[in-house]
């Protein structure tokens, strides 16, 4: 009886839900490249929040695409009771693929869906279809059934065009003024797949002062390049700031990646089902940028006095001590100087005080945001000072000069003049000085009052014996040395660890995993299954490759399956390797379900789990 009641209370629950789920807002929404090479087969998802009417969605007549193949349908159903709250989901894709006959600007067209009674349109999404030029080597000629596997290897090495993987240093400008930002941003291009890479060198910025803007979203977008459809990724992006005038040469960078290619293997017995399957090889490649040339100007002549290098486009905002101040009392003048430019060069402008004023150290406080467009927001300059003798006087006005790029011309801004009145000092004694011959009382100062003497016995006491060779001061010169004995024997330790790639690689292995799968999580939440197996397959080949030490050019499955061997892993957790890598690189190609990427994560976590147990080194 419990067993009935407990069926039927989760089926109320479920009703519950999906009644719930019915009343949240529909989205029904199209996914497709923004840009497409003619010929080049993509795929068109669109996709509804909810469970449509049957036989209620409308395609589009994709005008002026070859329809190859489609539609294929993937539903997703999740239900989850958090605390007794009760939450359902319901998704429906539909796929098709596409591919455009011509080069030109076309539409995909809406899509209709009806959900509940009600209908729901998609809306209409621009592709725009490239002619690329010639591919420059990207055919060959496949091989023979006697062909060797050397000759498979060249024929993939063919593959890769000299122009199919590229590095360029992007730069937002290439003449500016001295002091002006310039935006660099170091790119890969690629029109083949890209698995890994061997590090590399970053370029050097000599003459500039170069400050590196935060990067952690490298999101991947198309781009056209010379006739050419790329994948390009911002690998990191500079603000430089040239620090002298003339041509400067940014030296080049260079990145050591591994693509992969597959070519058809006729040799191998053709499968009934799945028919020839293709390999795939890694292959090195050694890309480098161009040297790039920056054109900076100097500064135009006749700078004011007030001018210390600031260049960009500022304001002034002073802050004058209060009217009336008591002789011998503190207070401070602020200036702050806001707006976008080299904000971390701009100075403290000069302040001039009256004699009988005490000024001290500047201090400064700063609210910078870097950006693309250039560092923006403030420096604030506190100016303290005390007034020792009562009178009447004024403050000269605060000037900041600074050049603006875009105008050409130097800039001014003026700061209003301000009056002080020093009353007598509040103590009610007289803060005038008893006049000496010549100087007035804004020339002397108050030593009766700053300088205290203590009168009465001193407490002296004698120093018998020296510290000097002293049974503490050899006690201090031993510690001392045995500290840096110890300071020795580590630094010598972690830098013979460090000479040892194969340990340096092993101990990141599993941390440089978990960033990957994070990241494939992420994409797999965000229903981006071709990013998930991407970032899947980057996470499995680069934790074996740290993990087990094998280069990357000689990562394949029957090399990582005998390492593993080697090091006494049983060969069903090394078996695990080969499906989950072939599952992924198989749902590359055809369209699988949310149910299929959850389980090809949990197994990939499960596995660097398992391998993590086992080898220890």
């Amino acid at each position: 009886m419990r067993f009935f009641r407990a069926i039927l209370l989760v089926a109320a629950l479920a009703a519950a839900g999906m009644r719930t789920a019915a009343a949240d807002e529909v989205t029904f929404e199209v996914k497709a490249p923004m840009m497409v090479a003619a010929g080049e087969a993509f795929r068109v998802e669109f996709s509804v929040s909810a469970d449509p009417d049957k036989d209620s969605f409308t395609a589009p007549s994709f005008e002026g695409f070859d329809l190859l193949a489609g539609p294929s349908v993937s539903q997703s159903r999740s239900f989850q009771i958090v605390n007794g709250q009760s939450k359902a989901s319901y998704n429906v894709s539909y796929f098709y693929v596409l591919a455009g006959s011509a080069a030109g600007n076309f539409t995909i067209g809406p899509a209709t869906v009806t959900v509940g009674g009600k209908r729901y349109s998609t809306r209409p999404l621009p592709v725009e279809v490239v002619d690329e030029k010639g591919s420059g080597g990207t055919q060959s000629g496949q091989s023979g059934n006697s062909v060797r596997e050397s000759e498979a290897e060249r024929t993939a090495d063919g593959r890769i065009g000299k122009d199919d993987l590229m590095l360029r240093l992007v730069l937002s400008r290439n003449t500016v003024y001295k002091g002006e930002p310039v935006r660099a941003s170091l790119k890969l291009y690629q029109r083949v797949p890209i698995v890994g890479s061997n590090g590399g060198k970053y370029p050097s910025f000599n003459g500039f002062w170069a400050q590196q803007l935060n990067s952690d979203e490298r999101q991947s977008r198309r781009e056209t390049y010379d006739g050419k459809i790329y994948e390009t990724t911002v690998l990191a992006e500079y603000l430089l700031y040239p620090q002298q005038s003339g041509e400067l040469t940014i030296d080049p960078a260079e990145i050591n990646v591994v693509a992969q290619v597959v070519v058809q293997n006729s040799n191998r017995r053709h499968d009934p089902f799945f028919g020839s399957m293709p390999d795939v090889y890694n292959v090195e490649r050694k890309l480098q940028t161009g040297r790039t040339t920056v054109n900076v100007k100097p500064l135009p002549a006749g700078a004011p006095p007030s001018f210390t290098g600031a260049v960009g486009r500022f304001t002034m905002e002073a802050t004058a001590p209060a009217a009336e101040l008591k002789a011998n009392s503190a207070a401070t003048y602020t200036v702050r100087i806001s707006g976008t430019g080299n904000l971390a060069f701009v100075q403290a402008p000069a302040l001039t005080l009256p004699s009988s004023f005490e000024q001290y150290t500047v201090k400064t406080t700063e609210s910078i945001r870097t950006s693309h467009e250039g560092a923006t927001g403030y420096r604030q300059f506190e100016y303290p000072f005390i007034a020792r003798a009562e009178g009447s006087y004024e403050i000269a006005p605060v000037e900041f000069t600074f050049f603006d790029p875009a105008a050409g011309r130097y800039e001014t801004l003026h700061a209003k003049a301000a009056t002080v009145e020093v009353s007598p000092d509040a103590s009610g004694q007289d803060s005038t000085v008893r006049i000496v011959s010549g100087l007035s009382k804004e020339d002397v100062r108050m030593l009766g009052r700053d300088v205290r003497i203590k009168l009465g016995k001193a407490d002296l006491r004698d120093i018998s014996q020296p510290f000097l060779f002293s049974g503490a001061y050899f006690t201090a010169a031993g510690a001392i040395v045995l500290l840096f004995a110890i300071l020795y024997l580590v630094i010598r330790k972690r830098m013979r660890d460090n000479r040892n790639t194969a340990l340096v690689r092993g101990r990141r292995a599993n941390k440089a995993a978990v960033q990957r799968f994070r990241a494939a999580a992420r994409h797999m939440k965000e229903g981006d299954s071709r990013a998930f197996y991407e970032e899947m397959l980057r996470a499995m080949w680069g934790y074996m490759g740290d993990k087990l030490n094998i280069p990357v050019a000689d990562l394949t499955k029957e090399n990582v399956r005998e390492e593993l061997h080697r090091r006494g892993v049983d060969a069903a957790v090394s078996q695990r390797f080969a499906d989950i890598v072939t599952r992924c690189e198989e749902a590359q190609y055809s369209p699988s379900g949310p149910a299929a990427a959850e389980e090809i994560y949990a197994r990939g976590v499960e596995f660097v789990s398992k391998i993590e147990s086992v080898v220890k080194k």
